[in-house]
């Protein structure tokens, strides 16, 4: 297969279950090595848990999902090598400064002191948190900890990046900033980036992926998104109407 169209994303008729309560059901896409998607939708539209079965976090009640051809279920260590996950809720220890935490992250990921230590000094400057490298993490502003678990994600050169509401709490600088270091990585690497903000799409992705309710009813590039509407704001209206209050633009 030609490199530039390997599949590195795939999702294959995903379903959770939680009683009689589906999460998300028949979910499926796939994503080509290189290309930005924002994966859209309102909060509890089932982007998070999506998210989670794509990284191996939760087990799908059916369907399956695959990295980089590796089928997560099966061989989930493989599948996360090559993936820089950062959940909306960074994993980050407070006790710990943002030093520290790297390096027990290189450690963990079973990366050679030699390469960790290179490693370190390529995402400190990369993330921009250079000014806090040693500080400990819970006297640190948001936005940093935002760059930290960035840092973490990025610390191992994964191929892919999750990201989940990157910029949730953030403030209109940070939002800049963040939205900036994002555009440079997904230079490099294939991006799926969750939101439910319309201006991260417009700033970041080249397609839309579009989730409500546990399902999928859009699947296109932002141009044809904005064909369906006036704005981005009255397609997301019209395709998830009921919960137009949660949009935030």
């Amino acid at each position: 297969m030609d490199e530039k169209n390997q599949k590195m994303i795939e999702a294959e008729g995903l379903c959770k279950y939680y009683g009689p309560f589906a999460a998300i059901e028949d979910v499926s896409f796939s994503i080509p090595r290189g290309q930005v998607v924002a994966f859209l939708g309102p909060n509890g539209a089932g982007k998070t848990t999506t998210m989670k079965i794509l990284t191996g976090f939760l087990t799908p009640s059916k369907g399956r999902a695959f990295i980089a051809g590796i089928d997560v279920a099966k061989d989930r260590i493989a599948a996360a090598r090559r993936i820089g996950y950062l959940p909306e809720t960074g994993p980050l220890y407070p006790d710990m400064t943002p030093f520290e935490l790297l390096r027990f992250f290189g450690t963990a990921r079973g990366l050679p002191s030699s390469s960790l230590k290179s490693r370190i000094d390529e995402v400190v400057p990369a993330c921009g948190i250079g000014d806090v490298l040693y500080k400990q993490i819970s006297k640190i502003s948001h936005g940093y900890r935002q760059r930290v678990g960035l840092a973490q994600a990025l610390l191992h050169e994964p191929e892919i990046l999750i990201l989940d509401e990157p910029t949730s709490g953030l403030d209109p600088i940070q939002i800049r900033q963040v939205r900036s270091m994002i555009a440079t990585l997904a230079r490099t690497r294939t991006v799926l980036l969750s939101t439910h903000i319309l201006q991260e799409v417009e700033a970041m992705a080249s397609r839309i992926i579009l989730i409500h309710e546990g399902r999928i009813p859009f699947d296109g590039s932002l141009e044809e998104f904005r064909k369906k509407g006036q704005s981005l704001e009255d397609v997301f209206c019209a395709l998830t109407a009921g919960q137009n209050e949660q949009v935030v633009s």
